[in-house]
């Protein structure tokens, strides 16, 4: 099911709005370059079963001093921010007021062959009820979430375009997955980074790393 207003009214437990030209057409292709200039991308590794995997897209951890993060089991410390990331944190900031983040985990996808299994932004760093505001620039791609445990729900599937904002807060993350599944073939697409803004509630002493 693509997303609207009949799908949204399908998904209980989730609170998502999708906005999909929060950036301009202008802005997207310089800020897509200083973003893959400026961040510190790195192909992070994962264990499954005991065996270590090269994860299937470029990663990178930006935020204030001290705002740790552990996901895929690995610890993370943050890069400084950007002004490019700034610059979007500032902008979520005005187009809504308590969209105020301390992090950013930015994801590049080099070509359809780069994916994110199924997974929730569950972390206890996050709180049980974190706000994930989630940027989008270049080739589109497909975001698809699925409930938990009621398997009776149809999945969703919205299509991320370049220059979109997709917020998910509530217990959204409590209660469904959501994955990007690759794309192959003739539907194989361009490179396309993601900005997930985040809160770190609980930070570290950088001293005590």
């Amino acid at each position: 099911m693509s997303l609207g207003m009949e799908a949204l009214a399908s998904m209980p437990g989730a609170s998502i709005r999708y906005i999909p030209d929060f950036l301009d057409d202008r802005d997207q292709q310089r800020i897509h370059q200083q973003l893959r200039q400026q961040m510190q991308w790195s192909q992070q590794h994962i264990t499954v079963f005991g065996k270590r995997h090269l994860i299937p897209r470029l990663e990178a951890w930006h935020g204030d001093r001290g705002a740790f993060y552990r996901y895929s089991g690995t610890d993370h410390s943050p890069h400084p921010w950007t002004a490019a990331l700034d610059q979007i944190r500032n902008r979520l900031k005005s187009f809504r007021e308590d969209l105020q983040f301390n992090s950013v985990l930015g994801n590049c996808y080099r070509n359809g062959e780069d994916a994110m299994g199924w997974h929730s932004d569950d972390e206890p760093e996050l709180g049980p009820d974190p706000c994930i505001a989630s940027i989008s620039l270049g080739a589109p791609r497909d975001f698809r979430m699925k409930h938990r445990t009621r398997k009776e729900l149809d999945p969703v599937k919205i299509s991320l375009q370049p220059g979109s904002l997709l917020i998910m807060e509530g217990e959204t993350q409590q209660h469904w997955l959501h994955s990007i599944p690759r794309r192959r073939g003739r539907n194989a697409v361009a490179e396309r980074i993601n900005l997930t803004f985040r809160n770190i509630l609980t930070f570290r002493n950088i001293e005590e790393i």
